[in-house]
């Protein structure tokens, strides 16, 4: 079976497609027949890992009824030359919010012989309340030898960093309600934009606190590469989120209704519900505290941090595709 992966004509590089290059370039390594198919690169070059899985363009690619075809969720109509070969169709689903979001007239998933993909759990449990069908689980995996802890975190006020693109209005409002509760100099605020993934890590791992507040997100990568770094994250799950996210708090205002999946780890971050801009304030506070205070509760969530983080390792993330593939 070959494996051809739709990669979306943007700009520049997202998460979402960089986890369809590990994706391919996986497989690729690993001795699958696997290929990127590009509609328009806009000047870029995917770049994927030391051995990268070749990239077609669109208008070369020339699907058999024993080939995948792998489209990510939001581009529906890329779909059609699988559907016009009869080739085994998927539908990667990285964010549950896109999953109806380009679909035509007259057309649901109900009709359409297309198979799904989830990036987590709770995609996948969002795929089977929604279309009824089944979603076997493809989580993404973040890069250890760039996103780890550093041997200790600076001294003085307490850092905080954030993604000023995620959700910017809402960040504002968190820090004024924090800095009229607790004052404007209690933190150092770090935004986090236009760096790459080495400048990232950098900067998180001066912060002791992350500030989440991406929503929605089918398995947002941020947080865990802010656990990674030694950092406590606090905010927004972004529903998906929950495929790895824990409470910290004994009694948290916040608990998700969908069932959890049993992990190995305990609390991990301080987390409440989307756009729940107080008690992502309090729950704010609450860390800063954390760490002014060096309460035992503190080490005990940095280490499930750490713990988590080495869950969506890259090898484990090579694991979990390789071993989907050969049920295919």
């Amino acid at each position: 079976m070959r494996t051809y992966i739709f990669l979306p004509p943007v700009s520049k590089p997202t998460g979402g497609v960089t986890v369809l290059r590990q994706l391919a370039d996986i497989l690729h390594q690993s001795g699958h027949e696997a290929f990127l198919v590009a509609r328009d690169r806009g000047g870029w070059r995917p770049e994927g890992l030391a051995n990268a899985a070749p990239v077609l363009e669109w208008q070369s690619l020339k699907l058999r009824e024993s080939d995948a075809w792998v489209v990510p969720e939001g581009w529906i109509n890329a779909l059609a030359p699988g559907l016009y070969a009869n080739a085994h169709c998927f539908s990667y689903v990285q964010n549950w919010a896109y999953l109806f979001s380009s679909m035509p007239e007259g057309v649901d998933w109900h009709s359409l012989p297309v198979e799904f993909l989830a990036v987590s759990d709770p995609v996948s449990q969002f795929i089977k309340e929604t279309t009824c069908k089944d979603a076997p689980i493809l989580r993404p995996g973040i890069d250890r030898s760039i996103f780890h802890a550093p041997e200790s975190k600076p001294g003085g006020r307490v850092n905080v960093a954030f993604m000023p693109r995620k959700n910017k209005a809402l960040v504002e409002q968190i820090r004024a309600i924090h800095e009229h509760r607790c004052g404007a100099k209690q933190v150092n605020w770090m935004p986090i934009d236009g760096l790459d993934a080495h400048g990232v890590a950098e900067a998180l791992r001066a912060a002791h606190i992350f500030l989440a507040t991406g929503f929605p997100e089918g398995c947002p990568l941020p947080p865990l590469e802010a656990m990674a770094c030694g950092c406590l994250p606090v905010g927004f799950a972004g529903f998906g989120g929950w495929d790895y996210m824990r409470q910290v708090q004994d009694k948290p205002r916040y608990t998700p209704w969908i069932p959890l999946r049993k992990v190995p780890w305990k609390g991990n971050g301080m987390w409440c519900a989307d756009s729940d801009v107080l008690d992502a304030a309090l729950c704010l506070g609450e860390a800063v505290c954390l760490f002014q205070e060096r309460d035992p509760a503190l080490m005990a969530a940095l280490a499930a941090g750490q713990k988590t983080a080495n869950a969506y390792s890259l090898e484990a993330q090579k694991t979990g595709i390789l071993e989907l593939w050969e049920q295919l």
